[in-house]
Formats: C-alpha cells, structure tokens, sequence
C-alpha cells in the first residue's frame, strides 16, 4: 500500500515537471529573443548613426562656412589667415572669386589683428593674379591700420609672388622657391602630325589674323613676333610692380637675372631682397604681430563646387591654351 502510495507521487511529480525537451526549447526560445533584441538595436543605432553622419555632410557640403562651431572662432583678438594655393586661375581655390568674400570677413572683422596671406603658388592667369593683388591693396587702403603679411611656405613664383608683392611685408622658409618673375605662353602645333595623317586644316576668317596662334596651322614670323611683343609687355608690367612694391629694399645692381625668371631659395631671395625675413606663419603671428592665435578665414569650398569649377577650368583650357600665364 504505502509502495503504491510512492509511485503515485512520483508520477505526479513527473507529470508536473515539463519534459526535458520541452524545457531546452524554451531556453533557446529566449536566447532567440534576446539576440533579435540586440540585433534589431544595433541596426537602429546604425540607422541613427548613419542619418546623423548623412546631414552634417550635406551641412559641409552646402554651407561649409556656416557651422556653430565656426561662429565662435574668432570672438577675440587674433590673426586672420587666407590661403592661396595652388594654380592661380578664373574658378579655381586660389582666384578672386572664391577669395574676395574671405578676404572682406579677415579685414572687416576687429578682433583681427593682421591679415597674413598663406601662399603655395606656382603662379597661373596673370589677371587672377593681378585681380587678387588689386583687392588686397585696395583692403589696404580701406583699413589702413591692419597690418599685411604675405608667407611663402612651398612656393611663391610668378603669380603667387606676384600677390604676395601686395602685403606690407614678405616672409619666406629658407628652402622656399621664391621669384620666377618672368612670362610664358605655351601651346602645340599639329602640323607635321596632320600631313602625316592626310588631314586639311580648313578655317575661314574675316580678318586676316583671327586665327593667330591656331596649333593646326604653321606658325608665321608675323604672329610669333606680335604674340612676342605682348609677352614682352606683360612682363615689362611684372618687373614694374616688383621695383615699385620692394623699392630700395630690391638688390638689382649686379644681378641681370633677376628678372630673368629664375628662382631662389628663401634665403637668396632674403640677399635680392624678394622677401623681408624668414618666418612662418605662426612665427609671424606670434613675433610680428603679437597674437599667436591663428583663425583661417579659407573658405573650404564643397565637393560639388570644386567638381563644377574643376571641369570649368579644364573645358577652357581645352578651349584656350595661349593664355598668358605666370608660370
């Protein structure tokens, strides 16, 4: 009787635990849940992260000037800095277009104390350069006690010395590449390849010189002359406003090649006197001006807009390659 009682409790005790499989089931159940929970977070997270990162690149990209943290970098006394970089020409970084509204903040601004000018140049369009030079001394003469700084850092030749010329003062490193005041026009011809390819060259003109510099037609006496004759007053122009702008401090007795459109290491140049000392720009703000906090006013410009004015420059080139250049 009491056997029997035993087992009765023992099968009820079995009957009121779940079997085994049913229990592994029901972990690997919650397992299942609590992994999909992980899941489907992370993936809101990179959702979240991605739209996040998604608008403050199209707040770069469209208004790479107007962002909070640009609001309150120049809330005291400083240095402002513009760069001028690369080659010189109509849409590109270093051109008065891209320029002007930088170069109107860094001199209207009161908390800066000086406008240093950054250029790595090898120089370019020789009206880019002379717009940008004109805009800088005229800034000059409109606040007439912010001192102008112009630093050489890689490279200031031709067109970029030629902006640097508009500052108060010009510093350079003493391996900076600094002069090459000089002007060149360069082009192709394709004559001989045309009559080794039996092509004919068929233009009209209504003026017998429209077609001056055509690279499919033999190049005349007459036009290499003429074309000749602008280089040469071109760089008549160059060397004036060399000789003005550096006045006594220009060391041109004894050096005929000054003008010849060679270049100097800082340090040569510092003996020409091309430049006024050998500084960089945080030496310079610091040293000359008294304020070594540096704001750069350069205004980076958006993907789109440097693919537009990339393509723009590269159709005009294709268009036009005898532009002159200070190169």
């Amino acid at each position: 009787m009491d056997r029997a009682i035993e087992m009765s409790e023992q099968n009820t005790e079995n009957q009121s635990k779940p079997p085994l499989i049913e229990l592994n089931a029901a972990d690997i159940l919650k397992e299942h849940r609590k992994e999909r929970r992980w899941i489907y977070g992370l993936r809101f997270l990179r959702t979240i992260g991605f739209l996040m990162a998604t608008s403050v690149a199209l707040i770069l990209a469209l208004r790479p000037n107007v962002l909070p943290w640009e609001q309150l970098r120049s809330n005291s006394p400083h240095t402002a800095v513009i760069d001028i970089a690369g080659v010189i020409e109509n849409s590109a970084q270093a051109s008065l277009d891209t320029l002007q509204r930088s170069i109107q903040s860094a001199f209207e601004n009161e908390l800066s104390e000086a406008v240093v000018f950054r250029i790595n140049s090898p120089g370019g369009s020789a009206v880019q350069a002379s717009l940008l030079y004109e805009e800088i001394m005229l800034k000059r003469s409109e606040y007439p006690n912010k001192p102008v700084y112009a630093v050489i850092e890689d490279l200031g030749v031709s067109g970029g010395y030629y902006v640097a010329m508009a500052a108060d003062k010009i510093y350079a490193n003493q391996a900076s590449l600094v002069g090459s005041i000089g002007v060149i026009s360069s082009g192709f011809g394709f004559t001989g390849l045309m009559e080794k390819l039996g092509v004919e060259r068929r233009t009209m003109t209504s003026g017998h010189n429209k077609a001056l510099m055509d690279p499919f037609a033999p190049l005349t006496l007459e036009h290499r002359e003429f074309w000749q004759t602008i280089l040469t007053e071109t760089h008549n122009q160059f060397i004036s406003l060399v000789q003005e702008s550096r006045g006594e401090r220009l060391k041109v007795a004894g050096n005929t090649d000054l003008f010849s459109g060679l270049v100097w290491n800082g340090a040569r140049a510092l003996e020409l006197g091309l430049i006024d000392g050998l500084r960089s720009v945080s030496s310079v703000a610091l040293d000359v001006v008294g304020h070594p906090k540096i704001v750069d006013y350069t205004p980076r410009r958006d993907m789109l807009s440097r693919f537009a004015g990339r393509m723009s420059v590269e159709i005009l080139e294709l268009l036009s390659r005898n532009t002159t250049n200070f190169f």
